[in-house]
């Protein structure tokens, strides 16, 4: 879902990340207010206030969706829901959340605080307009007040609709949740309720591109596909959590892993090794002894003339806590931490000793094979 992201600050310990893809957004929405919509309501002033008020406008509609999905993040925050971050990117922002709710009541005020962020954001901006024209403020200070109301009232009323994943459609699940007790169900009929308006939107999207407007066709049909893939994947997420559950490391590791002993060379290291099994990262390892880890970038620093001179113990560095894992640690866990950091091979380690590898790929073939057994009732589009 994401491209390159750039962390722009931390906020009560949240990262708030710019994926690139949002700068396109930002640079289309400052030329749309500069040439059109504040011209448009706001006639007969100095073009350069024109691009002004536009920086302003969307400096606004920045700082509303990190207060929208801030809020997410904090109520997530008090129900012990670990979070990675804020992410905004092009379609707006998201809380990035590693692991469903505890329960359906978690999941309600997660979902509902969003929305009612958003409604609040409103009615201050709503006020400081009102006071702002009562008080004679310049036009173009009371235009971008009101922009960014109004924004807000979109926000909130774009989030209500219950199309899963927005926030209407988890309302509409931890109301399924409650009802049925059963999160997988709540979630599948949850999804596909979310996948048929994200249809919708296309369908309208079309309409639009060959009737009406052909920019807004184009943007209907960006969100109602990335509509319909969030929602596929977030299903897919819960089943893969639920055929997790209970798991342990130890029944996914693979024994008896590639290991690199210390005092090869590292042209043979290279040849033997690198070039042989093609990973990035190899351990070392000494009498059934993890004595560190070896990275293949670590040679970049070293000229190929002294690649047969120099040993793996010379570049060899201490294994870090999130390339290792034990052996009884939750499968659900090791999942999220792979999710988390992008890292898909774990060394599963005890007492200093390597006992195997874990990977993404094992996981995944064995989720693969649940859902080709047992189906759990998964929806035509997965």
């Amino acid at each position: 879902m994401f491209g390159q992201r750039i962390t722009v600050f931390r906020l009560l310990g949240f990262e708030v990340k710019l994926d690139a893809s949002w700068l396109i957004l930002a640079a289309l929405i400052v030329w749309t207010l500069g040439t059109e919509v504040f011209p448009h309501y706001y006639p007969d002033l100095a073009r350069e206030l024109y691009w002004l008020m536009a920086l302003g406008g969307t400096a606004g509609l920045f700082f509303s969706i990190v207060f929208h999905e801030l809020c997410h993040s904090l109520v997530a925050r008090r129900f012990g829901v670990p979070l990675k971050g804020i992410t905004l990117f092009v379609f707006g922002g998201v809380a990035e959340i590693t692991r469903e709710p505890p329960s359906a009541k978690a999941e309600f005020l997660m979902a509902v605080a969003g929305p009612l962020s958003s409604l609040s954001l409103a009615l201050i901006f709503l006020i400081l307009n009102r006071a702002g024209r009562i008080s004679s403020w310049p036009v173009s200070l009371t235009g971008v007040v009101s922009y960014v109301a109004f924004l807000n009232l979109m926000l909130a009323i774009f989030n209500l609709l219950p199309a899963f994943p927005l926030d209407g459609g988890r309302i509409f699940r931890s109301a399924l949740w409650a009802w049925k007790k059963d999160l997988v169900l709540a979630t599948r009929v949850a999804a596909m309720a979310g996948s048929g308006f994200a249809i919708l939107l296309m369908v309208g999207g079309i309409i639009s591109l060959f009737t009406a407007s052909p920019v807004a066709g184009i943007w209907w049909i960006l969100i109602g596909l990335f509509l319909k893939k969030a929602a596929e994947t977030s299903y897919r997420q819960v089943l893969w959590q639920k055929f997790l559950e209970g798991q342990k490391v130890k029944q996914f590791m693979r024994p008896n892993p590639i290991t690199v002993p210390s005092g090869i060379s590292l042209q043979q290291f290279v040849e033997d090794f690198v070039y042989t099994y093609h990973h990035r990262v190899f351990p070392v390892v000494e009498d059934a002894r993890l004595l560190g880890c070896i990275h293949v970038r670590a040679l970049k620093n070293i000229s190929k003339e002294e690649w047969p001179k120099r040993t793996v113990a010379e570049l060899m560095e201490k294994c870090s806590l999130k390339n290792t894992v034990s052996p009884d640690e939750d499968a659900n866990q090791v999942l999220t931490r792979m999710n988390r950091t992008g890292n898909t091979r774990l060394l599963v380690v005890e007492d200093e000793k390597l006992l195997g590898i874990v990977s993404l790929k094992d996981m995944l073939s064995f989720i693969s094979l649940r859902l080709e057994l047992e189906g759990a009732g998964q929806p035509s589009w997965l």
